[in-house]
């Protein structure tokens, strides 16, 4: 169902019916991966090494720095940013999928590609990613400001955050960190709809299952793989993102450990790899790869659940209608 399909005939859903799903799907998704998203973005933005060995790191792994975040900022630290991570998965959700349903849609009907196939979910994929980030961008920002920020607080709420960066750092601000994650967001968004198109018709070539058959435990494990493929070949620039997202806001991540200042993409790169190594490329890559499977799964099977339930409200209502003496072209 992810995709314009040309052998379904009759039933569509609108742009209007994708957007809800699409938002549904974001909303569900964000709320579950929120703690996960946390020790990630902690992670990334540590300077010394994420490991055991390193006594001075603040954190250096997953259990130590899920007991340390809770005992020292409780259990609500792990939904740090949440109301802007929340706007950020709906709005991002609604675009993503409302552009990609609208892309493969033109793609089959103006040029001689079917629009089922991985490599046409790859490059629509990729391009409904964009400019979902377009759109999203400044969000994503607040809630790295808002997962980054320790005790006591830099940024009270969602408001006095905006106006205080626009205020002390300008409107451009809420870009920072653009250009790494339009670098990484096509690649990334695009292999997640190829190797979902892949996994899901090897999973019911499998069962021996017909391509319009319904399967959410299916679209979970397929949705889960692609997010763990595509995570790890462009998780780099996630953490380039994140680097820069932070600039101008080291004073409250001074407790943290040490702190950078980067002046670019290429500065920022260029850093990393002389003072942490290659591995400082990858710095939270577990928790990342744990949160890619479960967002990614979640994420299409909530998307294909919620447009089961919308194509199955639609069915209800269509007799009521029709009975009423008028017909509808859906």
């Amino acid at each position: 169902m992810v995709g314009y399909d040309p052998g379904v005939r009759g039933d569509k859903l609108t742009t209007g019916e994708v957007v809800q799903a699409g938002s549904a799907a974001g909303m569900v998704t964000r709320a579950i991966i929120s703690p996960l998203d946390v020790l990630k973005i902690r992670f990334q933005l540590q300077i010394e090494q994420v490991s055991v060995r390193c006594r001075q790191a603040r954190y250096q792994g997953l259990w130590q720095a899920t007991q340390r975040i809770f005992s020292e900022e409780g259990v609500q630290a792990f939904w740090k940013g949440h109301v802007p991570a929340q706007l950020l998965s709906i709005c991002f959700g609604a675009v993503q999928f409302a552009s990609f349903e609208c892309l493969t849609e033109f793609v089959h009907k103006a040029t001689p590609y079917n629009s089922r196939t991985a490599g046409v979910h790859f490059v629509c994929g990729g391009l409904a990613a964009c400019s979902a980030t377009v759109a999203c961008q400044p969000l994503d920002t607040l809630r790295t400001r808002f997962a980054a920020q320790g005790e006591p607080k830099v940024y009270r709420n969602l408001r006095h955050a905006v106006s205080t960066m626009y205020r002390s750092e300008g409107a451009l601000t809420f870009y920072r960190g653009l250009t790494p994650t339009m670098i990484a967001v096509f690649p990334y968004a695009g292999m997640q709809f190829f190797f979902y198109n892949i996994f899901k018709k090897v999973y019911l070539w499998i069962l021996r299952r017909d391509a319009h058959t319904t399967d959410n435990f299916g679209n979970l494990v397929s949705g889960s793989c692609a997010g763990v493929i595509s995570k790890t070949l462009t998780y780099p620039f996630d953490l380039f993102k994140k680097r820069l997202q932070v600039g101008g806001f080291e004073e409250a991540r001074t407790h943290f450990g040490k702190v950078r200042s980067y002046q670019g993409l290429a500065d920022c790169v260029l850093s990393i790899a002389q003072e942490e190594g290659l591995q400082g490329f990858f710095k939270g890559l577990s928790p990342s790869l744990l949160k890619a499977a479960v967002s990614t799964g979640c994420t299409f099977f909530c998307y294909e659940l919620f447009c089961n339930i919308l194509f199955g409200l639609r069915r209800r209502t269509e007799p009521k209608e029709q009975s009423g003496g008028g017909t509808r072209d859906v």
